[in-house]
């Protein structure tokens, strides 16, 4: 069951409503003492293609109660702020300018949305902090301050600005992060196509990205889409051909059921000029084929990166503390179980971690989970879902995005022990907090 805490009715007694995240429950204490994570925002370029678009008012209204709260102390976006991948594949990402210009015009676009967080950040009484995702990893650090001026930035040491994972004043035990580095097709990928974008650290999640928005800009049905063409695995004992199969399965899966398009597959249509990219691409550069010499899978674009040791070795460079399998991680970037199961994997039973509590973005699947780690103590992961637009492509489709997503996590000790943590899962529908989960964890 979930639990609604509504408004209290306006009255000559009680001429303003209490601020729905000051609402004292029997269990948590009403200092300023509240963590609140967000993410996946989708905050677009061009609101006639944006992902988020429907929900820019509830979240400017969410805002505006983040910053008048007296208990919270902290606001964690946990990436994808921005979006600088959900781009229709025959758009200019810049134009004729430069990353800078294009938050700029984000900003514009959204203005509401940054004036309540600049707001923020100049009260001084709210932290505001923001972890890099996949979408907007290409972000470099000062170009993000041009959006939010003061903004805290949780980067990874070592230049690996598009990752990063946060540990809240005073809470080494928690960890948010927005959990792409573990995902195949977009954790960074050095050195993948140097002939093409030398220095690039752009991964293939990119380029789906880009197919996916022309998905809904230009619209087809599934029977009318174009078909992918047949691939055959013809070295079934050759490790990275059956990676390469696998890899293609998922592609094949994807456009056929979920991102189908009616572009033809040759015809060079994904224009880059995007992170060290210049050039404009195929489809047909993206997905693997048989090679016409020896029937072996190739593709043009990633084609070095299906080998246990080639992953191995992208995943250091993503700071990962565990090394996955290859196969199970290409899978899991579109079964996304094994996103959140990294929660557990690297920090839970990592013996070299301490943490008990983890929060991840990016599957845009909100949810808690309770696991115990490898002391045996009671642990909670967290995701804390998107608020992106529910998307059609039917234009005339009506849908009560009043009721999708727009989901949130509160982080607040309880009042007996402010070391006992109370995680719960919230949605913001129609503009109220509708509790979805909660659990409570004693570090």
């Amino acid at each position: 069951m979930t639990l609604t805490f509504t408004l209290m009715s306006c009255s000559s007694d009680d001429p303003v409503s209490p601020n729905p995240f000051d609402t004292v429950s029997e269990n948590t204490g009403s200092g300023k003492d509240k963590i609140v994570v967000i993410s996946d925002l989708h905050l677009g370029n061009d609101l006639s293609y944006s992902e988020n678009v429907k929900h820019l008012k509830r979240l400017e209204q969410f805002l505006n109660e983040v910053r008048s709260s007296s208990t919270i102390k902290e606001l964690v976006i946990a990436g994808d702020m921005f979006d600088e991948w959900y781009i229709p594949t025959r758009a200019e990402t810049y134009g004729n300018g430069s990353q800078a210009d294009f938050v700029r015009k984000t900003v514009a676009s959204n203005q509401g949305i940054f004036d309540v967080l600049n707001g923020i950040i100049k009260d001084g009484k709210v932290k505001l902090t923001y972890i890099p995702g996949n979408h907007d990893m290409g972000f470099t650090p000062e170009n993000i301050q041009i959006a939010l001026p003061g903004v805290n930035q949780a980067r990874d040491a070592g230049n690996k600005y598009a990752v990063g994972t946060y540990n809240p004043d005073s809470y080494s035990q928690i960890s948010i992060e927005h959990g792409h580095r573990y995902d195949f097709f977009c954790a960074m990928t050095p050195n993948a196509n140097e002939s093409e974008a030398p220095g690039s650290f752009m991964p293939p999640g990119y380029f789906f990205a880009r197919i996916a928005a022309n998905s809904f800009t230009d619209p087809t049905t599934p029977e009318a889409a174009t078909k992918v063409p047949d691939v055959t695995l013809n070295d079934p004992k050759n490790a990275e051909q059956k990676s390469k199969y696998i890899y293609y399965n998922l592609w094949k899966t994807v456009m056929e059921k979920v991102i189908y398009v009616k572009d033809n597959y040759g015809d060079p249509i994904i224009k880059t000029n995007v992170g060290k990219y210049t050039k404009t691409y195929s489809i047909n550069d993206i997905i693997p084929k048989n090679s016409a010499t020896d029937g072996s899978i190739q593709m043009n674009l990633y084609n070095g990166l299906f080998t246990q040791a080639n992953w191995d070795a992208r995943e250091k460079y993503n700071n990962v503390a565990v090394m996955t399998p290859i196969d199970t991680a290409i899978v899991g970037s579109l079964k996304t179980k094994f996103i959140d199961e990294q929660s557990n994997v690297q920090f839970f039973q990592n013996s070299q971690s301490d943490v008990r509590i983890v929060v991840f973005g990016h599957t845009h699947e909100p949810m808690i989970k309770t696991y115990t780690n490898h002391k045996g103590k009671a642990c909670i992961y967290a995701n804390s879902g998107t608020w992106e637009d529910m998307k059609t492509r039917d234009k005339n489709a009506v849908i009560e995005q009043d009721t999708m997503k727009m989901h949130f996590i509160t982080i607040t000790p309880t009042k007996s022990n402010k070391n006992n943590l109370q995680v719960a899962l919230y949605q913001y529908r129609y503009g109220k907090h509708v509790l979805v989960d909660h659990k409570e964890v004693n570090l």
